[in-house]
C-alpha cells in the first residue's frame, strides 16, 4: 500500500487511473467502480460498459494518454472477478498496451494465480515482482527513515537490542514493524523512557495481544518464557544452607554476647524460636 501511494503520486496528467483498495466487490460492483474512475457512463449493463471502455482505450491511444488499473489486496479477490479483469484487458484491442493492470497483493496471490481456473490471466502477466523481507540492516534503516520522515530531532531512539527484536518479531514485514515501533513509541512516551529497549518491546507485543489469543505476533521462542526473574537454584540452596548454619549456631552453647540470628531477626523473633528450640530439646 505504502509503495502504490508512492507510485500514485508520481504518475504523470496524461495517465488515467483507476485504483481498487477493495477488490471484494461482485461484478456490478466492480464495473460500476472501474465507470466512476475512468468517467464513464454505467447503465448496469456489462454490454453498455465494454462498448463505452473500448471507445474510451480508443481515444486515449489517439491522445497519447496512458490507462493504469490498479487491484491492491488482490488476493482477496475471487477467482470470477479476476477472470472479468482478464476480459477487460481484451478491449485494449490495437496492441498498443494503453492499458496496463496492476495486481498487488500479499503472498497468498501466488497460490490464488496458480489455479487452473486462471491460466488464460497467468498468462497475459508480463512482470511479475516479490518483495522480500527486510533484512536486520535494512529493518533498522527503515526505522531511521520513519524516524526522519516523522521530523524526529535525533535518530537514538531505539537501542540496538530492541531493533534486534523488533526484527526477530516481525520477521521483516514493514507493516509488523510499524505496528510494533508505534506501540513502543507510545509506551516510551508514557513512561518517560529516553530510548526504547528490548524490555519496553516486550511489554508491547503482551499489549498487542488479544483475548484468548497465544500470540498476536510471531515472536521468538525467547518471548514465550515468563519474563518474571525467579532466583537460581544455586542462590536457593546457599540461603536455605546459611540459615541451618545459623540456627546450628543459635543453639550450640557458647560464650558470646551476640546472637548471630540477632542481626536479622527481632528480638520477639528470637524469644518465640529460642522457645521452639527449647520444647524441641525437651
Amino acid at each position: 500500500t505504502t509503495l502504490l501511494q508512492a507510485l500514485v503520486h508520481s504518475l504523470d496528467m496524461d495517465v488515467h487511473l483507476c485504483l481498487i483498495n477493495n477488490p471484494t466487490l461482485t461484478r456490478d460492483e466492480f464495473f460500476s467502480f472501474v465507470a466512476r474512475s475512468y468517467d464513464l457512463p454505467w447503465e448496469q449493463n456489462k454490454a453498455f460498459f465494454l462498448i463505452e471502455f473500448a471507445e474510451f482505450l480508443k481515444k486515449c491511444r489517439v491522445n497519447n494518454d496512458r490507462v493504469l488499473l490498479i487491484i491492491d489486496e488482490a488476493h482477496a479477490m475471487h477467482e470470477d472477478l479476476l477472470e472479468e479483469v482478464r476480459l477487460l484487458s481484451n478491449q485494449d484491442k490495437m496492441g498498443q498496451d494503453v492499458l496496463s493492470i496492476f495486481l498487488v497483493g500479499q503472498p497468498e496471490l501466488n497460490p490464488l494465480m496458480s489455479s487452473d481456473r486462471l491460466l488464460a490471466l497467468r498468462q497475459r502477466v508480463g512482470i511479475r515482482f516479490h518483495l522480500e523481507p527486510f533484512s536486520l540492516e535494512e529493518t533498522r534503516q527503515y526505522i531511521l527513515y520513519r524516524l526522519r520522515k516523522a521530523g524526529a530531532n535525533h535518530f537514538n531512539i531505539f537501542s540496538d537490542d530492541a531493533v534486534s527484536l523488533i526484527y526477530q518479531i516481525s520477521k521483516g514485514t514493514p507493516r509488523l514493524i510499524n505496528i510494533v515501533c508505534d506501540h513502543a513509541l507510545l509506551t516510551g512516551f508514557s513512561q518517560g523512557e529516553p530510548m526504547i529497549n528490548a524490555v519496553t518491546i516486550r511489554e508491547c507485543v503482551k499489549d498487542l495481544q488479544f483475548p484468548g489469543e497465544d500470540t498476536p505476533l510471531p515472536l521468538p521462542t525467547v518471548l514465550k518464557k515468563s519474563s518474571r526473574n525467579f532466583p537460581s537454584k544455586k542462590i536457593l540452596l546457599l540461603l536455605l544452607a546459611l540459615v541451618l548454619l545459623l540456627l546450628l549456631i543459635e543453639i550450640m552453647p557458647a560464650s558470646r554476647s551476640v546472637s548471630p540470628l540477632g542481626l536479622f531477626l527481632p528480638d520477639s523473633w528470637l524469644e518465640i524460636l529460642h522457645g521452639l528450640l527449647s520444647t524441641q530439646g525437651g
